[in-house]
Order: C-alpha cells, then sequence, then structure tokens
C-alpha cells in the first residue's frame, strides 16, 4: 500500500507522461485498498477528527497555561532531530512550548530546497498556504514553498524550477515533506483548522541551531546561506528562551 502511495505521488510529481488509461486504473487499485478515498471537504475532516484533536489540545493548553485556540501559532521542524515542535501565545502570555511530534519521515541532507526534484526539505520561514483534506497521505498542510524569499534568490543563483509541494502529512514515508503519521496530522490539521493559517507560521531549520552547528559544506552552498542560519538560529533562540 506504501508502494502504491509513493507511486502515485512520484506519477504526480515527475515530468512523466502516463496514459488516462493507467492512471485511472492506479487510483481504483489505490482507492480499492484504501490509499484513495472519496473526495471530502475541510469541513468533514474536522467533522470527523476534531472532537478527539481538541480534547488533547486543550489538554495540552491548560498545561502550558495559554488560551485555547491561541492567537499565534509557530511549528518548528528541526531537520537533525526528526521533530516538530508546537509553540503558542495568547493575549495574557507569551509564546510557550506546548508539545512536541516527532517527524516519521524525510528525505535529503542538511541545507535548503534548491531545485525541483531534489528531495530537500525546505529551510526558512514559512506559512501554510492550503489545506488538503484528500492528500495520498491521509491529510496535508501545504507549506508555501517556493515562497517570495526563495523566489527571489533563485532568481539571483539562476534557478528557474524550484519545486513545489511541500507538505506536513500523515504516514510515515515522505519525499520531501514531513511525514507526521496519521494520529499527529489530525490533530496538527484541527490545530491549524482553529487557529487560522493566517495566525499561524513554520520555521524549517537544519537542526537546533542554538545548540550546534549544521554538518555542511558551506563553500558548496549558495551564498545566501549563512544568513538564513544566522535570522534561523535568532528566530529559534528567541521561541526557546520565552519556553522555558
Amino acid at each position: 500500500m506504501v508502494f502504491l502511495a509513493v507511486l502515485l505521488f512520484l506519477l504526480s510529481i515527475l515530468p512523466v507522461k502516463v496514459p488516462a488509461v493507467i492512471q485511472g486504473t492506479l487510483k481504483q487499485a489505490a482507492r480499492k485498498v484504501g490509499v484513495v478515498k472519496s473526495p471530502r471537504t475541510v469541513e468533514q475532516v474536522i467533522k470527523s477528527y476534531g472532537p478527539s484533536a481538541r480534547r488533547k489540545w486543550k489538554t495540552r493548553f491548560e498545561k502550558a497555561v495559554v488560551n485555547y485556540p491561541p492567537q499565534e501559532l509557530v511549528l518548528v521542524g528541526l531537520k537533525d532531530e526528526e521533530s516538530l515542535l508546537v509553540f503558542a501565545s495568547d493575549a495574557e502570555s507569551g509564546i510557550k512550548k506546548i508539545c512536541e511530534f516527532p517527524i516519521l519521515g524525510t528525505s535529503g541532507t542538511t541545507g535548503p530546497k534548491l531545485k525541483e526534484g531534489d528531495f530537500q526539505m525546505p529551510e526558512g520561514f514559512y506559512k501554510i498556504s492550503s489545506f488538503n483534506p484528500n492528500s495520498l497521505y491521509h491529510l496535508a498542510l501545504r507549506v508555501d514553498y517556493p515562497n517570495a524569499e526563495d523566489r527571489k534568490h533563485g532568481l539571483e543563483d539562476g534557478r528557474k524550477k524550484l519545486g513545489g509541494d511541500i507538505m506536513l502529512h500523515g504516514k510515515d514515508c515522505s519525499i520531501g515533506c514531513l511525514a507526521m503519521g496519521d494520529s499527529a496530522i489530525e490533530e496538527l490539521f484541527t490545530l491549524v483548522y482553529d487557529t487560522g493559517r493566517a495566525k499561524t507560521r513554520v520555521v524549517l531549520a537544519p537542526c537546533d541551531l542554538t545548540t550546534k552547528r549544521p554538518v555542511i559544506d558551506m563553500k558548496k552552498q549558495p551564498v545566501w546561506l549563512p544568513d538564513l542560519y544566522k535570522r534561523l538560529k535568532n528566530e529559534l533562540s528567541i521561541l526557546f528562551k520565552a519556553a522555558l
């Protein structure tokens, strides 16, 4: 089933023309084994998973002494540590760490995403651009890569095909995305829905830059990367200090 999901994903992103009849057969097979289900709306997903997810979030938020839903939400993905940290704040308190989830699957190495097909997880400051209630990987939150900064760097570097379709999604396998597992993505999907995409930020870093340096040859990286890592380190320092 995982193989079929990966195959469908690859066919959707790679520049390979597949006859419509073959695509239809694959999708029919995927539906039969539960990889692809009938279309559903965001509201239907929230109705199904929201009550259970909200009970868990409210318990965590009460423990952190932050009102739910929060006024600000920050999701911090750390590649090396394979962790997604959840920070939030309300009108009465500063930013606080709520919890963290293990990242069950990703791909690539330390360093930013530079082009289509490099299987890299982006590094930088992002937003959630949309909800996907019909993901092959259960549910998904789309990250707005490439954002304005990514496009600016691409133009400066002479890179045109920057790639895209970066998600936080369910299951435990991924190609350049963050696979969180089905239970975790149900909770995260609900959290972002309740908070609002406009109030949600996503910070993706190579590692905890406040405690170690990324293992990467900067001579082979774009000239703008040291500045990005400096800004990421500053952001993590603010979040981690506030969470103490």
